[in-house]
């Protein structure tokens, strides 16, 4: 059985109780290869990095521990490890540390404390599969009374199950080696031969086939393993993911006789891990590299000026104030850091916080000179500045503002997304401002649908985020968007594409019996 790319939920449940120490002379005893099942399966999620998260339950232990315990029920059943990433922790415990209990468990009330850590544990994650493995050999006694609940709830839950027995289970019951008529999957005998099989452990099969023909028909019969097969299929190490390449090349049949083909290479995509280290590129050595410190103007050329041409200037969260005003600067150009703060409400408020911007657009120009065209360095000041001084029609401002954000958008880099960010929400409001909220509005669909063209899903998520939408007609007079619209502008159009896009996220699954 397959599992999809997506991650899984896993709940090793395994049979800990004192029977399963019993073994036939020269054999291991079913605890002892359940616990070389697990080990292999665990290494194999490890060492393939697999986002698989696994719980392991114990039945049959000495004492209690689990959420479902009360003062009669599920009794002797231990949650010794909640759903979590595999790790080496965890295969040290089941190589070492799980020891055999002196009690029996039922394995049906083991099954259900298992389907509850799942339902429980899985609230708020997302999980591509629920799965649940049994490693029991079956001579614990059970009850049947919750039976068909059991069944419907894991039909509900979405959740799959296997059991891994002993011995190998034939499609009429019987047990022995595949060769006898079973399952065909394996041509060695079992750990058990028939003749040992105990009357409970007979009505263990039978209520093991019960289940699983309910929950898959007669293929669910393919889902019980031994754990002899188990370990033979395991033993393979995890296959490398590989791809067909094509290969134009020619056939030769004969000395005089050639076809052209295309044949078709296996390639294996190895991830190699970057380290990098500055070193002079002549002598290749650290120690040689010499750093030397030169002055730019803030334009798109970036032109260099010599030291002697600058001046030191304070930092002032968004304003920068030369230190000393013996350079004479007007005082218009620093009223940003004079005026008071203070709550306003009215067109006193809206002049004040013109004044302010008006102020911050003067210095920034100040360190750029004339301002003719929306640039790359500061593209927000820029278009401010041409809308608010006239220099340039607000139509051709914000279309050099346009090509800037989609130029931003281009290098996929979050860092550019940031910037893009910075120039849409400026467009937004000089858009109102002016009176141009139809542009706005007409520019940002354009948008969304360029971003569903080239799949800039994490772009497209940050404009969520920062609830920037369509203008509303009451935030501006020329729009005619309601606000209903504005807020179902920003929803999902198309969940499935989410969907699709978790499933390529999700991690290397690997079900046991994976290769089979």
């Amino acid at each position: 059985m397959a599992w999809s790319g997506n991650k899984a939920a896993v709940v090793l449940c395994m049979d800990v109780g004192v029977a399963m120490g019993n073994s036939f002379p020269g054999e291991e005893s079913p605890f002892e290869q359940a616990k070389k099942v697990m080990t292999m399966f665990v290494q194999r999620q490890v060492f393939s990095e697999s986002k698989d998260e696994i719980a392991l339950v114990l039945f049959g232990t000495d004492s209690t521990d689990n959420a479902l315990a009360g003062e009669d029920q599920y009794q002797n059943i231990t949650v010794r490890r909640h759903l979590m990433l595999p790790d080496f922790d965890l295969l040290e415990d089941i190589g070492s540390k799980i020891q055999l209990g002196s009690r029996q468990a039922d394995f049906l009330d083991a099954l259900i404390v298992c389907m509850d850590l799942i339902q429980r544990e899985t609230i708020g994650k997302k999980f591509g599969k629920k799965h649940i493995e049994v490693f029991t050999d079956l001579s614990s006694p059970f009850s049947q009374d919750q039976l068909d609940v059991i069944i419907c709830n894991l039909k509900k839950s979405g959740i799959s199950l296997q059991f891994f027995l002993p011995f190998s289970i034939g499609k009429n019951g019987e047990t022995g080696s595949r060769g006898d008529g079973g399952l065909g999957l394996d041509h060695h005998g079992p750990s058990f031969p028939q003749k040992g099989i105990t009357e409970q452990q007979k009505e263990g099969i039978r209520m093991v086939e019960r289940v699983m023909m309910s929950l898959e028909g007669e293929d669910g019969l393919g889902e019980i393993y031994s754990f002899s097969e188990s370990l033979q299929q395991l033993c393979v190490f995890k296959k490398i993911e590989r791809r067909s390449m094509p290969w134009p090349c020619q056939l030769t049949i004969g000395p005089n006789l050639s076809i052209k083909i295309v044949a078709y290479k296996s390639i294996v995509q190895e991830r190699v891990k970057k380290t990098w280290i500055a070193v002079d590129a002549r002598t290749l050595k650290k120690e040689d590299i010499q750093k030397e410190t030169v002055y730019c103007l803030n334009d798109d050329d970036e032109t260099e000026v010599s030291k002697e041409d600058t001046i030191q200037v304070l930092d002032r969260t968004r304003e920068m104030v030369p230190s000393s005003f013996r350079v004479g600067l007007p005082t218009s150009l620093i009223l940003v850091q004079e005026l008071p703060h203070r709550h306003e409400e009215g067109p006193a408020a809206k002049k004040c916080k013109t004044e302010k911007e008006e102020s911050h657009i003067s210095v920034s120009s100040l360190a750029e000179g004339n301002v003719t065209k929306v640039g790359s360095v500061n593209p927000v000041e820029n278009f401010r500045v041409l809308v608010r001084q006239k220099i340039a029609s607000f139509e051709e401002a914000s279309l050099q503002l346009i090509s800037r954000i989609e130029q931003f958008l281009d290098t996929n880099e979050t860092l550019y997304f940031m910037k893009s960010m910075e120039c849409i929400k400026a467009f937004r409001e000089e858009a109102i401002q002016f009176s141009e909220e139809p542009r706005f509005n007409s520019f940002l669909g354009a948008l969304r649908e360029k971003v569903e063209m080239k799949q800039l899903n994490h772009f497209w998520e940050i404009v969520v985020q920062d609830g920037v939408t369509l203008i509303t007609k009451d935030e501006g007079p020329g729009s005619s968007v309601t606000t209903e619209e504005a807020t179902k502008f920003l929803a999902p159009k198309d969940k499935t594409k989410e969907d699709a896009a978790e499933l390529e996220e999700g991690g290397d699954v690997d079900d046991l019996l994976d290769m089979i």
